[in-house]
C-alpha cells in the first residue's frame, strides 16, 4: 500500500484549561491546548507579543521538524501546516513580558491522518463500481493457500489474569478484557449455554449450587459471548435482518438475502435471579472481536454489502445500518459523515467500529462509524486498537486460444496492512496505517509495548521450493514507521505461536521440529535472536509462567521414513506441553514435558486461548481435552476418555498432574455431543468448576474430589 501525500493544517487555541495529555488534532480543527497546572500565569501572557520565531515544532524523538507556522487571533492562535501524522511538542522558547522572564514552555499534540470521506451517495456508488470492476477479473486463491490461510487464523491466542477469589478471562492485555462464552463474579456464573439461552448460577452455597434464571432470547436472536460490568451484563450475539424490500421489477425466484447484525443486550444483573433488559442496540456485519477496558466497550463487525443488488433493491444497500433501542426501533443507517475509505481499501466491504461507555449503560450515546476496506485480526491495547487485512499480489496471465488476460491471485506473495486507531471513550479515531510483508498467525502475532508496535510474520509458503517460506519480526514506532526488524528466520516454516513479555519476544516455527526462538526488542532499532531451542513436536499456544519460564501448549510429532525418498513423513501425536526454562536467553531449555494421549487428541486450549484454566496462587493451569488413542496397528485411533485436566506446573517441580477430571469412554463413541463437552473451568474460592452447555459440576481445589452438579435448564 502506498500512502498518498496529504497536507495538514492544525489550529492551536490558548485558553485558560488545563490539558495534561496530548491532543488529537485533524485537519482543520481547533483545540485547546494551555497546561496551566504546570505553568500557573501562562495564559495571561502567552502569546502576548509572541513571533514565530519563538515557536518551533519537535516530533516525539525531540528532534526539531520542518514546519510552516502563522499566527492568527492576535496572536493568540498558532497554525501549524505541513508534517505527517505523528506525536509532536510546540515548544515556545523562554522570553521576557513585560519585563518578567518566563521559562521555556511545551505543548504536546498529536496529527492523526486524515481519511478521504464518502460525502453523498454517488461517491459510494463510484467506491462499489471501481472494486466490482477490479474484483470481476480475478479468480479465487487455489485452495491450498486458502486452507493454509485458514489453519493459521485458527490457532488462535492468550492470557494476563491477576490473582483474586475467582477467575478470569484469559486476556492478552492486562487491564483489556476479551469477550467469553463464561465469566463470572465469584458468586455466579453466567454461561452462554446454546439454544439461544444464557445461564445464570448461583454457586454462593458451593455444596448446593442452583440455576438462579435462564434468560430466554427469541427465536432469531443467538447469542455467541460476554462482558459482566459491575452489575450490568453484556450479551453480545447475531440477529439476522432481511434485506431491504426487493424492486417489483426484481426476478421473483431470486433469493431473498439477509444481513447479519451483531447485537448487544444490556442486562441489570443486581438481582441474577431477576434480570432486567436495559437496552439493545447493534451494527451490522458478523463480529471481527469485541474488548472491554474500564467502562468503554468497542466491537469491530465486518461488513459485506450486497453491491450487486443495486438494481434489484430500494433504498441505500450500500451503507451499513445500526440501530439502538433507546433512539429508535428502526434499524438507521450510518450517516455518511461516518464512513471512510481506509488507505489501499480495494475490498467491496467494510470494517465497521462501534463504541459505548458503559458507566450509564441506559443514557449513554452508542457511536458507530464504517470504515471501507476488509479487517481479519484485531489487538488491542488500553490506549489504541489495531486491525489488520491481507493483500495479495497479482498474476496477469493469457487464457489460452485468446488474446484475454486474467488476473489472479499469488497466494506465495502476500502482505499484510496494519491499521491503528487511537481510543479515547467513545472517540475512536483513525491514527496511521502501514504495509509489511507476510501473514500473520493470530493475535498474539501483535503486541504494543512503551509506545512500540512488534509483530511477528510468515512471507510465503512452506511447501514452494523455489521460494521458501520465512519468518519476520518487525518493531514500529508510534507513527507505524518502521525502526527496526529480524527478518529470514526458519526457511521453509512457518510460525505457529508467539508470545511477547516486555523486552522478549518468543516464536515458535514448525516444519520437522520446533524452534522456539528467543528474541530481544529491548532496542526497538536493533532487535536480535539471542537463542533458539530445537525439540520434536511444536507448541501452538505460549503462556508465560514467570519472567524465567514459558508454558508450551501443542503436540508431540515424529519423524516417519519416507518410501518414496526425499523428505520424511511428519505424524502428529498426542497433545504436548512444555515448561521452558528461558533464563539463560541464549540457552533456552525445554524443563519437562507432558505428553497427554495419542494421535486425535486434541483441547480447545490448541484453538482458543480463554479455554485455559488457571490459578496463579496455587500454580494450577487447566483445560477440557478428548483422549484418543491408537488401536492396532493400522493406525486406528479410538475415543478413550473425555473431559478436563489440571496440572501444577512450577519452575521447580516441573509439571505435575493434579486433577484427573476424564470420564472413560464407554458407549465406544468416536465422538461425543458438542453440547457434552466441557468448554470452560473456573473456580471461585476453593472450589473449580467445569461448565458444559448442559450442566456444571464443581470440586474440591484442595483433593479434586466432585462436590456437587447441576442440570443446566
Amino acid at each position: 500500500m502506498k500512502k498518498s501525500t496529504i497536507g495538514f493544517i492544525v489550529a492551536i487555541l490558548i485558553v485558560a484549561c488545563a490539558i495534561t495529555s496530548s491532543t488529537f488534532i485533524q485537519q482543520g480543527e481547533v483545540v485547546a491546548a494551555n497546561d496551566t497546572a504546570t505553568n500557573p500565569g501562562w495564559s495571561k501572557v502567552f502569546f502576548k507579543n509572541v513571533k514565530k520565531s519563538d515557536l518551533f515544532v519537535t516530533n516525539d524523538q525531540g528532534k526539531r521538524v520542518t514546519a510552516e507556522i502563522t499566527l492568527s487571533n492576535k496572536g493568540k492562535t498558532a497554525h501549524i501546516k505541513g508534517i505527517e501524522p505523528g506525536f509532536y511538542t510546540l515548544n515556545v522558547k523562554p522570553r521576557a513580558v513585560d519585563g518578567k522572564q518566563y521559562g521555556a514552555h511545551t505543548f504536546k499534540f498529536t496529527i492523526d491522518e486524515v481519511l478521504p470521506r464518502v460525502a453523498t451517495e454517488k461517491e459510494l456508488v463510484a467506491y462499489f463500481e471501481r472494486v466490482k470492476k477490479q474484483q470481476s477479473t480475478l479468480f479465487s486463491a487455489p485452495q491450498e493457500a486458502v486452507k493454509e490461510e485458514s489453519e493459521m487464523a485458527d490457532s488462535a491466542t492468550e492470557n494476563a489474569a491477576g490473582s483474586s477469589d475467582h477467575s478470569t478471562t484469559n486476556n492478552q492485555v492486562a487491564g483489556v478484557d476479551e469477550a467469553d462464552i463464561v465469566k463470572t463474579d465469584g458468586d455466579y456464573i453466567y454461561a452462554v449455554v446454546g439454544d439461544g439461552k444464557v445461564s445464570i448460577t448461583d454457586i454462593r452455597d458451593s455444596k448446593k449450587i442452583q440455576q438462579a434464571a435462564v434468560i430466554k432470547m427469541e427465536e432469531g436472536f443467538y447469542p455467541s459471548q460476554l462482558f459482566l460490568h459491575d452489575k450490568t451484563l453484556v450479551v453480545l450475539g447475531e440477529r439476522y435482518e432481511p434485506y431491504r424490500e426487493e424492486k417489483q421489477a426484481a426476478s421473483s425466484d431470486r433469493i431473498m438475502p439477509v444481513n447479519s447484525m451483531t447485537t448487544v443486550r444490556l442486562y441489570d444483573v443486581s438481582n441474577p435471579k431477576s434480570p432486567s433488559l436495559l437496552r439493545e442496540f447493534g451494527a451490522e456485519g458478523y463480529m471481527n472481536g469485541a474488548r472491554k477496558s474500564g467502562d468503554m466497550l468497542y466491537f469491530v463487525t465486518n461488513v459485506h454489502p450486497y453491491f450487486w443488488a443495486l438494481d434489484h433493491f430500494d433504498g441505500d444497500v450500500l451503507r451499513p445500518s445500526m440501530y439502538d433501542s433507546k433512539e429508535s426501533s428502526d434499524i438507521q443507517l450510518v450517516d455518511y459523515k461516518n464512513i471512510t475509505i481506509l488507505p489501499g481499501a480495494t475490498d467491496p466491504s467494510y470494517s465497521v467500529i462501534t463504541a459505548i461507555d458503559l458507566s450509564s449503560p441506559t443514557t449513554n450515546k452508542v457511536v458507530t462509524k464504517g470504515y471501507l476496506g476488509s479487517s481479519e485480526q484485531l489487538y488491542m491495547s488500553k490506549d489504541n486498537l489495531y486491525l489488520t487485512a491481507t493483500t495479495y499480489d497479482q498474476q496477469q496471465t493469457s487464457n489460452a486460444g485468446t488474446s484475454n488476460m486474467t488476473m489472479m491471485w499469488n497466494p506465495g506473495v502476500a502482505n499484510t496492512e496494519l491499521f491503528k486507531f487511537a481510543l479515547k471513550g467513545t472517540d475512536v479515531t483513525f491514527h496511521s496505517s502501514t504495509e509489511l510483508k507476510g501473514r500473520l498467525l493470530n493475535q498474539f502475532s501483535m503486541d504494543e509495548y512503551k509506545g512500540n508496535f512488534r509483530v511477528v510474520m510468515t512471507e510465503g509458503t512452506m511447501w514452494d521450493d523455489k521460494n521458501p517460506s520465512k519468518n519476520h519480526l518487525f518493531i514500529l514506532d508510534q507513527n507505524m514507521k518502521l525502526t527496526g526488524s529480524v527478518e529470514g528466520l526458519a526457511k521453509g516454516e512457518r510460525i505457529y505461536s508467539a508470545r511477547f513479555m516486555g523486552d522478549k519476544a518468543y516464536m515458535v516455527t514448525f516444519r520437522e521440529t520446533d524452534p522456539l526462538f528467543v528474541i530481544d526488542v529491548e532496542n526497538p532499532k536493533a532487535p536480535k535472536v539471542l537463542g533458539e531451542l530445537k525439540i520434536p513436536g511444536f507448541s501452538n499456544y505460549l503462556h508465560p509462567l514467570d519472567e524465567n519460564h514459558l508454558i508450551g501448549f501443542g503436540y508431540e510429532t515424529v519423524a516417519e521414513k519416507n518410501p518414496n525418498g526425499g523428505e520424511p513423513f511428519i505424524l502428529t501425536m498426542g497433545m504436548k506441553i512444555s515448561l521452558f526454562d528461558i533464563t539463560d536467553f541464549a540457552n533456552p531449555k525445554e524443563q519437562d514435558t507432558e505428553i497427554i494421549g495419542g494421535r486425535g487428541t486434541y483441547s480447545p486450549i490448541q484453538y482458543d486461548h480463554k479455554a485455559l484454566f488457571q490459578h496463579k496462587d496455587r500454580n494450577l493451569y487447566g483445560f477440557p481435552v478428548m483422549v484418543y488413542d491408537e488401536i492396532g496397528k493400522e493406525h486406528y485411533v479410538e475415543l478413550q476418555s473425555m473431559g478436563a485436566l489440571v496440572y501444577e506446573i512450577t519452575p521447580e517441580n516441573g509439571i505435575v498432574l493434579k486433577g484427573d477430571l476424564l470420564t472413560k469412554n464407554t458407549r465406544g463413541e468416536q465422538y461425543t455431543e458438542w453440547d457434552e463437552q466441557i468448554h470452560r473451568m473456573l473456580y471461585s474460592k476453593d472450589d473449580l468448576y467445569t461448565i458444559s452447555m448442559k450442566e456444571i459440576n464443581n470440586y474440591s481445589l484442595d483433593t479434586f474430589a466432585p462436590i456437587g452438579s447441576m442440570k443446566i435448564d
